[in-house]
């Protein structure tokens, strides 16, 4: 047996559950969904197939622990920078960072877990997001309102969403990070004259 093996049967509870779940992502993002199958991501977590199957039932089922664990480890905290384009700018360049790979992922590589499931990718980004990211545009669109930036009644759920519904776009029509003139051009030209206080 080799030391690495040696090692990685060592491993219990939660840490062996993160291993699993770090190679699994490392897995999708790598190979997408044909290729995240049980025994590929258990031979890059160093584990075996009945060790997953203990967890997980089905591929899908991995899938969904996974992403989920990917999300719970990025940052969706609100940035505080002094002004709604500086917090939105800073939100959505960190998104362009942590995210924009999945995104391309989502749109190219999830055709075969859609069919098999039934899902949509608005259920896989509610798993990676939850209500954190909602939770973050809040905070920076109330303080917005706070400091008189923005005019609360312009504030309905569609004009909420523009921001992230056009930076989605943008990465799932190039399947590439978004340009940073580009989120300058979605928070200058678009969002801040919708929001913007008189």
């Amino acid at each position: 047996m080799s030391l690495s093996r040696e090692k990685a049967t060592r491993r219990r509870g939660a840490e062996l559950e993160a291993a699993i779940l770090d190679a699994a992502w490392e897995q999708l993002t790598e190979r997408g969904y044909e290729g995240f199958t049980f025994e590929a991501v258990a031979d890059r977590a160093d584990t075996s197939r009945p060790v997953l199957y203990r967890r997980w039932a089905t591929r899908a089922e991995l899938l969904k622990a996974t992403i989920r664990h990917h999300g719970d480890a990025e940052d969706t905290s609100a940035p505080d920078t002094g002004s709604v384009r500086g917090d939105l700018l800073a939100a959505l360049r960190r998104s362009n960072e942590q995210r924009s790979n999945f995104l391309v992922l989502l749109s190219a590589s999830l055709g075969g877990y859609y069919a098999e499931t039934g899902s949509t990718p608005g259920e896989i980004r509610e798993l990676l997001l939850g209500r954190r990211a909602r939770l973050a545009i809040d905070d920076i669109l109330d303080r917005g309102v706070e400091r008189g930036e923005i005019d609360p009644a312009t504030l309905t759920p569609l004009v909420r969403a523009v921001p992230y519904s056009l930076f989605r776009h943008e990465v799932v029509m190039n399947l590439q990070a978004v340009p940073d003139e580009t989120l300058e051009a979605i928070v200058d030209e678009v969002f801040l004259p919708l929001v913007r206080a008189s």
